[in-house]
C-alpha cells in the first residue's frame, strides 16, 4: 500500500525568483520516500536557470504549463483555469500547493471545480472488513448516499508577501485585495512568511476554510559556498554583471544588492543614492541582476543594501547575513522581525535615498559597529530562520487534515 502523499505545487512562472527558490528549496529537501512531488509552472523564465530546467536535472518530475502568464489575461488564464483542472485530474493530489497571486486564484478555483468524489465500499472477507476505493466522476452530497464522500485535495497557499502592497494605483490593489478574499474560501491553509503580513490578511477579511499561519524562510549556512572576497571581486570586475557600468578597483569599498529590476525592489532610491555619494573616494555601487547563483558574489561586498519598497520575505538578507555582511535595509515586510536596528543591521524607512546615504556614511565611519552586525546577523540566521525549522513547520502542515 502507497502510504505516500502527492504533492502538486503550482507557481506561475519559472523565472527563478522568491517563489521559485522556495519551491526548489522545500521540493529537494523533503524526504522521497514520504512524498511525491510534481511541479508544474507557466513557461515565462523557463530557459536554462529556470526553475523547471533545474528540477528536470534533480529528477522531479514536472508540468510546463502553456497558459499560466504572469500579466492578467482573461482569455489565457481562462485556459489556464481548465489546464489546471485536467492536471488535477489527472494527476489525483492529496496536496495542491500554491505559490503565488495568480497561481493562487486559478489553482484554487481549479481545484474547487474539480471536485474529488470517494466511494468508500466496505465488505467483509473473512473476519476482515476491506476498505476499497474509487474516484467517482459526479457528484454526491453525504446525504445521497452515506458511503460517498466529496472531498477536495487540501489547497495550502503560500504568499510571499501580497500582490496588493505593490507600488499600484489605488483601483488595481483593490481589485487585488478583492481577489484573494474570495479565492481564500477556496483555501484551506494560507501560509504567510511574515506576521506583518499575516496581521494585515486578518485585518482585510482574507480568511482561508481553516487557518492562517506564519513560517518563515529557513536555509542551509553550511550549504552556502560563498566565492571568497578576492575572487567574487575579480569576477565582477571583469564582468558586466552590475547594472551600474562603473571602473572598479580592488581597493574599493562596494556597497551592492542583489534584485531584479522591479518597481517593488527600490532600485531607484539606490541609484538615487549612489549620485548624491559621487564625491565620497572609492566608495561604488554595485546590483547584480538576474545572475545565476548570485549569492556566490556576496562577499565581494563591504555594505549590503536592500532598499525594497515591498517586500515578503527576501532569500538574500538571509543569504547576506549567512556571508556577514552589514545590512541596511528598509522597514518593509518581513524585515523588521529578521533585523533589530543597529543590532544585526541597520533599518531605514523606504523610498529615501538620504537615509540609505545616511546609513552607508554611519557604516563607514564606524568599523566596529560594521563588525557587530555583521556577527550578529550570521547568529540570527543559525538561530532562527534556519532550514530544519522550516521543513519541520511544513511537514507538520502536510500531516494537517
Amino acid at each position: 500500500m502507497n502510504t505516500k502523499k502527492k504533492i502538486l505545487f503550482l507557481v506561475t512562472q519559472s523565472e527563478f525568483g522568491g517563489a521559485q527558490r522556495f519551491i526548489h528549496t522545500l521540493v529537494n529537501n523533503l524526504g522521497k520516500d514520504r512524498y511525491d512531488i510534481i511541479v508544474c509552472a507557466g513557461t515565462e523564465g523557463d530557459d536554462e536557470n529556470g526553475l523547471l530546467n533545474l528540477l528536470d536535472k534533480q529528477g522531479v518530475k514536472t508540468e510546463r504549463s502553456k497558459y499560466l502568464k504572469r500579466s492578467i489575461n482573461p482569455f489565457f488564464d481562462l485556459l489556464g483555469l481548465f489546464e489546471i483542472k485536467n492536471l488535477l485530474k489527472k494527476e489525483n493530489p492529496d496536496i495542491l500547493f500554491l505559490c503565488s497571486s495568480k497561481a493562487g486564484f486559478i489553482g484554487s478555483l481549479a481545484a474547487r471545480l474539480c471536485r474529488r468524489n470517494t466511494q468508500i465500499e466496505s465488505r467483509q472477507v473473512g473476519n476482515t472488513q476491506i476498505n476499497a476505493e474509487y474516484q467517482c466522476e459526479s457528484a454526491y452530497s453525504e446525504g445521497d448516499n452515506p458511503r460517498v464522500s466529496a472531498q477536495l485535495p487540501k489547497v495550502i497557499y503560500r504568499i510571499g508577501g501580497w500582490t496588493f502592497n505593490d507600488p499600484w494605483l489605488k483601483w488595481k490593489k483593490k481589485l487585488y485585495v478583492w481577489i484573494e478574499k474570495i479565492s481564500a474560501k477556496w483555501k484551506d491553509y494560507i501560509v504567510n512568511n511574515a506576521e506583518s503580513d499575516s496581521k494585515q490578511a486578518i485585518k482585510l477579511g482574507i480568511n482561508p476554510k481553516k487557518e492562517i499561519l506564519v513560517i518563515y524562510n529557513g536555509i542551509n549556512v553550511d550549504e552556502m559556498d560563498f566565492l571568497s572576497r578576492e575572487e567574487a571581486r575579480e569576477i565582477i570586475f571583469k564582468s558586466q554583471f552590475s547594472i551600474f557600468n562603473q571602473v572598479l578597483n580592488s581597493n574599493d569599498i562596494i556597497v551592492g544588492t542583489i534584485a531584479h529590476d522591479y518597481p517593488a525592489k527600490g532600485l531607484k532610491y539606490l541609484r538615487e543614492a549612489e549620485g548624491k555619494m559621487f564625491d565620497v573616494r572609492n566608495v561604488r555601487f554595485v546590483i547584480l541582476s538576474g545572475v545565476p547563483n548570485a549569492y556566490k558574489y556576496l562577499r565581494a561586498f563591504d555594505v549590503f543594501v536592500l532598499p525594497s519598497v515591498k517586500e515578503g520575505f527576501p532569500w538574500v538578507v538571509l543569504e547576506a547575513m549567512t556571508a556577514e555582511l552589514p545590512i541596511i535595509a528598509t522597514k518593509v515586510g518581513v524585515i523588521p522581525e529578521v533585523i533589530q536596528n543597529n543590532e544585526n543591521g541597520i533599518l531605514i524607512k523606504p523610498r529615501s535615498s538620504e537615509a540609505i546615504v545616511e546609513a552607508i556614511k554611519k557604516l563607514l565611519d564606524n568599523p566596529s559597529l560594521r563588525e557587530k552586525l555583521a556577527k550578529a546577523g550570521r547568529k540570527t540566521v543559525e538561530e532562527k530562520f534556519n532550514l530544519q525549522i522550516m521543513l519541520k513547520q511544513y511537514e507538520d502542515l502536510f500531516s494537517l487534515n
